[in-house]
């Protein structure tokens, strides 16, 4: 067996062992739990949305136990059972040239791999939602949502892929770092792109009706110093009840975007501190320091596709037999989750702080109190579990858990007054 065959295997056994581990922790924590409200939710908090959110949450870490074996089968299928290898020998036999071959292969394995996760994303909406209250969408625009998104998918990603793989193949030892910077301006232009041209395909976007909230929002926007081309109330009810609220697009294209759900579901005080809180985001330079660290991570990654894609073993240990610069690109992005997922927790520790640094700016602009009523609310109307469990939670949540939020916010009461 080749060397790098058994580290693969390894490093994927380990990987779905430690993340059926936590999930089986999760499952069993939030269960125990399941009947008590914390203490400092008890006034806001009913034992019976307390249950729902104990079961809601259950459900989804059990169909994510399904995903992961079932990725893990898959990507078994791609690489060592010769599924890539057989779908290379099949565009190789069309007799193109190598970019094209390349964007096939790329793409054919981009819209089969879709397909497979279909039934899973289909179960998840219109099961797990659906039973807990939360779906609102039908098959019609779930399929619907799923051909938009495909489309767009190959519109942007395969003349990325063709420009990716043309570098790989004449601009040298260091295509890696010029394709990095095709990466990050693609990324760019998609920030920009994304409010303006994308979004409104998928959903309908109206200006703030509510003239006095209006106000409100614009003074905050003051005095936090944020400009916005304008608010908008986007129509997330036709899909989920779920309520949300979120900055989008860069230089003149920001725009601020409430879910019609969060509108219904806040008063304009615990709306101004919602928003306040994304303004954290802002006045912290999060956003540039996410950017920052993906950047980072890309150029590292693309450095070491680089080097991977010289090697023999690289490609006989996945199951590929005839080398090439579209199958080495390939395998790198089916392999690279498997071992970049144990950094994972420091990616959620360093989104954790900046939450905690936006509610802390929020707390300054607004108010903790406020804060906190519109957290309480949005915890228990979107089903979100008070109690996960702590191992669980340092792995997968970008979120502190609701009682650290709202201890640390409840430590700056006494300086607001009664």
């Amino acid at each position: 067996m080749n060397t790098f065959t058994l580290v693969f295997l390894l490093a994927l056994g380990a990987a779905v062992a430690l993340q059926l581990w936590l999930d089986r922790r999760q499952v069993r924590h939030v269960r125990a739990h399941r009947t008590t409200v914390p203490p400092a939710f008890a006034d806001s908090i009913s034992p019976d949305a307390h249950r729902k959110a104990a079961d809601y949450t259950v459900a989804k870490v059990r169909l994510g136990m399904v995903e992961q074996i079932f990725g893990a089968l898959v990507l078994l299928g791609w690489t060592l059972a010769g599924g890539l290898n057989l779908l290379d020998g099949l565009w190789r036999s069309a007799g193109l040239g190598p970019v094209a071959t390349g964007v096939g292969v790329l793409v054919s394995l981009f819209v089969i791999g879709a397909l497979i996760e279909l039934p899973l994303a289909a179960w998840r909406v219109f099961r797990v939602e659906q039973r807990h209250g939360f779906n609102r969408s039908t098959p019609g625009l779930f399929l619907s949502d799923t051909l938009k998104q495909g489309l767009l998918a190959l519109l942007f990603g395969a003349p990325l892929a063709a420009v990716v793989l043309w570098l790989m193949g004449h601009a040298g030892a260091l295509w890696w770092l010029y394709a990095w910077a095709v990466w990050m301006g693609f990324t760019l232009l998609m920030l920009w792109a994304f409010p303006t041209f994308i979004a409104p395909l998928f959903n309908r976007f109206t200006p703030l009706a509510d003239q006095a909230l209006a106000e409100r929002i614009r003074r905050l926007l003051e005095r936090c110093g944020f400009q916005a081309k304008e608010i908008f109330v986007m129509d997330g009810s036709k899909r989920s009840s779920h309520g949300n609220a979120y900055f989008t697009g860069i230089g003149n294209q920001k725009r601020i975007v409430f879910f019609d759900t969060l509108i219904n579901q806040l008063t304009p005080e615990e709306i101004e501190a919602v928003l306040a809180h994304e303004l954290g985001h802002f006045r912290h330079h999060h956003i540039r320091r996410r950017f920052l660290v993906i950047g980072s991570t890309s150029l590292l990654g693309l450095a070491l596709l680089g080097w991977l894609m010289g090697e023999p073993w690289f490609y006989t240990g996945l199951g590929v037999g005839t080398p090439s610069l579209w199958t080495a690109l390939a395998l790198f992005l089916l392999v690279a989750p498997v071992f970049s997922l144990f950094a994972q927790p420091l990616m959620a520790a360093f989104m954790r702080r900046h939450e905690f640094q936006a509610d802390d700016f929020a707390a300054t602009q607004t108010g903790a109190r406020d804060l906190i009523r519109a957290l309480v609310k949005l915890y228990r109307e979107n089903a979100s579990t008070l109690t996960p469990d702590p191992l669980y939670s340092a792995f997968h949540d970008s979120h502190p858990p609701a009682p650290v939020r709202v201890q640390n916010l409840s430590g700056k009461l006494a300086d607001e007054g009664p």
